[in-house]
């Protein structure tokens, strides 16, 4: 029964360096199993990517605590037991033109990095050979 258990430290330890030094040499640009973030970036363009990346998290997260927020104000002050009798608001014309032109603000700066990236992407030099490949 001895013999079975340190077989399996064996195997287990020999399986854990395998894993982790043969490994880490080959995996050194290239994604691995769980992975939860890019890989690295290889040319300018995926660097731009992920930087586009990261600047729409941040809008993202901004924009989603700033909700969960106003609920959260929502549910707190405007229940029955705080007001029992609501007041009769029909229009707010600041909030009106506030609530349109803050999300369109955030649009253009989201769309300007997108576009000059995507422009970036469609760069294309003339190539010295071209292949095509037909398959059956």
């Amino acid at each position: 029964m001895n013999f079975f258990y340190t077989l399996l430290l064996i195997i287990i330890s020999c399986s854990f360096i395998y894993t982790n030094f043969f490994t880490s040499f080959s995996n050194i640009d290239a994604s691995s199993p769980w992975q939860l973030g890019f890989q690295d970036p290889a040319t300018p363009v995926m660097e731009g990517i992920i930087t586009f990346h990261h600047d729409l998290m941040f809008f993202l997260i901004v924009i989603c605590v700033f909700v969960m927020w106003l609920i959260f104000r929502i549910i707190v002050l405007f229940n029955s037991n705080s007001n029992p009798v609501p007041v009769k608001f029909v229009h707010g014309t600041f909030i009106e033109v506030v609530w349109t032109i803050f999300p369109a603000i955030i649009l253009i700066i989201i769309a300007i990095p997108s576009f000059s990236l995507l422009y970036s992407m469609d760069e294309c030099c003339d190539p010295s050979l071209t292949l095509k490949a037909v398959g059956h």
